[in-house]
């Protein structure tokens, strides 16, 4: 349909000498992301986990449950193309450093954000969805991932209540 490869219920990779994405491609990954349990789907644009540059198209819903964790080895920038969330950074504690309010351009809110290597970050999700474009240096290592231990594995109402409480203040 368009020329992608599926990776798993989240990920597709672009086979495209020159990858392309319009509202149909988004349109999809919406769809995807209602289907899988962690409800969020991406479309990478580099060829492979190897690339030294990693390009991607990333849907999710309001309930997706972002883990904070943070990356040893790689900086990373975020583009919001449509939805709103809060992007949340702590130290290595647990307590919240920064607050970014994410929205398009439109919206008058932040539309973009770069963060350096080993920042603790996470996004809750405002809107019905979230969808945005992610760049990050490769390769993909996923032992270079820390979740920290103050952070539940699954997803936890009280966790984001309490985040969302903290970080109004």
């Amino acid at each position: 349909m368009f020329n992608w490869i599926k990776k798993s219920e989240e990920v597709y990779y672009s086979l495209r000498k020159i990858p392309k994405i319009s509202k149909k491609e988004i349109n999809f990954l919406i769809e995807k992301s209602k289907m899988n349990k962690r409800k969020r789907c991406r479309l990478c644009t580099h060829k492979n986990e190897k690339d030294i540059s990693h390009e991607m198209f990333i849907v999710h819903l309001k309930d997706c449950y972002i883990r904070p964790h943070k990356h040893q080895d790689k900086v990373e920038s975020l583009s919001v193309i449509d939805g709103e969330a809060d992007a949340i950074f702590f130290d290595d504690n647990g307590n919240i450093t920064e607050k970014i309010q994410l929205g398009v351009f439109s919206s008058g809110k932040n539309f973009y954000y770069r963060i350096e290597k080993n920042i603790f970050h996470m996004l809750i999700i405002k809107s019905e969805y979230f969808i945005f474009h992610e760049n990050t240096l490769g390769p993909f290592k996923n032992n270079t991932i820390i979740y920290p231990n103050w952070s539940p594995e699954q997803y936890d109402q009280s966790f984001i209540d309490k985040i969302n409480h903290n970080s109004n203040k």
